[in-house]
């Protein structure tokens, strides 16, 4: 039997949500994999089912874990491969979604402006890597973005061939930097493209684009990629259901 860890003066399913939770920042426990049963926790800590219960009831509010019914609970795996491009109409002929291509277009270390050092959390000037980069559907450009990430944790990142960084950059940060990506942020708006923007997407200057910033956080809740996505307006759809 082991003790919890943490200020006593705190709720013990608190300090068990708590515990798990760092168990999922250091790697203990992988995105897939199975929670420790309520069993096996009450067991361990000598707590009752019910402080239990409610502790892994706070990490699946948080998003931390998912219940699948008569499975059981497991750590969540993020899935960000259409959370963008939900808002856009990236299909193939087949009505199937497709990841859009990605071009990299500048990669750099200089100090992050001040509103990203204010995103991230960071010290003013703290050194980052700047990324720019085209997104390209059916050899259209589609979204231009702009990405912000704090040299020190991503220097790995920093230094790779761009060839093997891929479409899809939540599973390099994981891979090559231990930096994983379990929820974002994301504000939408519309603009008149500048002409910088216009030039890329392939439109007129002026022409709305949409913009969507995002804030990626750790599973710790501590902010990890600063990112703004700029979209051809004429790619733009957008569905919800209403119940």
């Amino acid at each position: 039997m082991h003790a919890l860890a943490g200020d006593e003066r705190i709720p013990i399913y608190q300090r068990l949500a708590d515990t798990l939770r760092q168990s999922v920042i250091t790697g203990a426990l992988k995105p897939g994999d199975r929670a420790p049963s309520e069993n096996f926790l009450s067991d361990e800590y000598g707590l009752a089912p019910g402080t239990v219960r409610k502790a892994l009831d706070v990490l699946v509010g948080e998003g931390v874990f998912e219940r699948f019914q008569g499975k059981g609970t497991f750590v969540r795996r993020p899935s960000f491969d259409a959370s963008l491009f939900r808002f856009f109409r990236f299909r193939g002929p087949d009505g199937e979604f497709r990841v859009p291509e990605s071009r990299i277009l500048r990669r750099e270390i200089e100090p992050m402006p001040g509103h990203v050092c204010v995103a991230l959390e960071v010290s003013k000037g703290t050194p980052g890597i700047s990324m720019s980069r085209l997104r390209m559907h059916e050899g259209t450009p589609v979204v231009a973005e702009e990405i912000w990430l704090e040299h020190a944790p991503f220097a790995k990142f920093a230094d790779m061939p761009a060839e093997e960084i891929g479409a899809l950059l939540y599973p390099v940060y994981d891979r090559e930097c231990g930096r994983l990506v379990a929820r974002a942020e994301e504000t939408m708006t519309v603009e008149a493209a500048s002409r910088e923007i216009a030039r890329l997407l392939r439109i007129d200057a002026g022409a709305p684009v949409i913009v969507i910033d995002r804030i990626a956080k750790g599973y710790d809740n501590k902010p990890i990629e600063w990112r703004r996505s700029r979209g051809r307006a004429d790619q733009f759809t957008y569905q919800t259901e209403i119940r």
